[in-house]
């Protein structure tokens, strides 16, 4: 199997993934308050699909990493396809907050069966096909592909939203079973080597993941770094994803569906266009940090923004900034994450990244669920965007370690970068490590 063609097969399957996904993303929130739930029973059943995601994070990254990634992934789709139906049932039964949690949590576990999976496989098959590129050029690629299918899902889920808030959902399942015959025939695991996992190994399976977890993720500086950077961003993004919802639609003083489905498009098309200037800006910094750290002021000033206004048109405007920030900033964080991971522990670091920023996901939902119901929307994006501001010192930190995986091909000590000439952090300021393509095994 060539490079391209596993390129090619991990694009189809994030684009699929993400279509089915995306197909709710925008009538969510009003799904579940149409089935009867409070805005802050809405959130409580989302940090508990939160929850589910730290709970099994670990478990499924034991099968990810003694399996495969292959069965993984495949059970994620069947899990996620399952959990769907659940959601349509239970809003059909009148099963309230209890029955929603109970379809949380499996919708927690079919997501953790893919959460470091999927990358995983990518960046050992594309390092066992001897691929010459750079992994942020993939993942960027693929970033445009995932926010091509967010543009059709969203759209379309907003309009069937119109038609029938259970109407996305249905056509979700559907489509995920679709992704579970393509993944069947075009997904192998290359470049690792699967083994049996027993049942009763499995507690010192999870032990062994757990101490990977801490030897090669947590006690690792620069990971821990970035770790917490997750935490930080997940403990705001996870509310504030579903906050918009009902946020804008309460600005526009309309109930209309459709709206929230054209703007998750206008989302996806703001990540994308992130995505696509993402090798643009390489060429202009030396060092992946500085990229980071713009994007994570903008994102926060932005949302800070959000909140503050009373204007529907600023409101999502600035909200589009935002997403565009993280359009960019992306692809940037991931290759610097697998250029500090060893290929063999790389699904459980990626997974205990996903893990402690999922923690991040359940704090920041209920405070900030709670927080939106008694005083208002517009306080929570003022609260999160503040708090997102954190994460510039921790960037700040990881600029000084000077990893290798900080620096883009080919930068060296005392080469001239444009970033000097727009007043960005030059890469000749600091001793820098040559660095060839970006390390997929260290």
């Amino acid at each position: 199997m060539t490079s391209a063609k596993v390129i090619r097969s991990y694009l189809v399957i994030a684009g699929l993934y993400t279509l089915s996904a995306s197909l709710i993303w925008g009538v969510n929130t009003l799904f579940l308050l149409d089935a009867g739930l409070k805005i802050f029973e809405v959130f409580i059943a989302n940090s508990i699909f939160t929850a589910a995601m730290v709970l099994f994070e670990i478990p499924t990254g034991v099968l990810a990493d003694t399996s495969g990634r292959r069965i993984s992934f495949l059970l994620s789709v069947l899990i996620l396809a399952f959990a769907t139906i659940g959601y349509v049932a239970v809003a059909w039964l009148n099963g309230g907050l209890l029955w929603f949690g109970v379809m949380s949590v499996f919708l927690g576990l079919g997501f953790t069966f893919y959460s470091g999976a999927v990358e995983a496989w990518l960046v050992d098959a594309l390092s066992a096909t001897d691929y010459s590129g750079t992994l942020e050029t993939v993942f960027a690629r693929g970033g445009l592909i995932t926010g091509g299918a967010m543009l059709v899902g969203t759209i379309s889920g907003g309009f069937l939203g119109d038609l029938s808030l259970a109407a996305p959902f249905i056509l979700r399942a559907v489509l995920l079973i679709a992704l579970f015959v393509f993944a069947y025939i075009s997904m192998h695991d290359i470049g690792y080597q699967s083994r049996s996992l027993k049942l009763h190994l499995i507690p010192a399976e999870i032990q062994r993941v757990a101490k990977d977890s801490i030897t090669y993720g947590w006690n690792n500086r620069s990971l821990r770094l970035i770790i917490v950077v997750g935490f930080i961003q997940g403990s705001f993004f996870a509310w504030a994803w579903y906050a918009w919802q009902p946020y804008f639609l309460d600005l526009l003083g309309r109930e209309a569906v459709w709206v929230a489905g054209i703007i998750a498009a206008l989302i996806a098309l703001a990540m994308m266009a992130g995505n696509s200037i993402v090798e643009y800006l390489t060429s202009f910094c030396g060092r992946r940090t500085t990229i980071l750290l713009w994007t994570t002021a903008v994102f926060s000033i932005a949302m800070i923004g959000v909140g503050v206004t009373n204007s529907f048109w600023l409101a999502v405007a600035l909200f589009l900034v935002a997403m565009a920030a993280i359009g960019v900033s992306q692809p940037i964080k991931q290759a610097i994450i697998h250029g500090l991971i060893p290929s063999e522990q790389r699904a459980t670091i990626v997974s205990f990244d996903s893990m402690v920023a999922s923690g991040g996901g359940v704090l920041g939902q209920s405070s900030l669920g709670y927080l939106a119901q008694m005083r208002s929307f517009g306080s929570g994006y003022i609260s999160g965007g503040v708090f997102t501001g954190l994460i510039i010192p921790v960037w700040l930190l990881l600029r000084r370690q000077n990893d290798p995986s900080d620096y883009f091909a080919g930068q060296r000590a005392g080469q001239d970068s444009p970033c000097a000439a727009q007043g960005l952090p030059s890469v000749s300021s600091v001793d820098a490590k040559p660095m060839s393509n970006l390390a997929v095994n260290k």
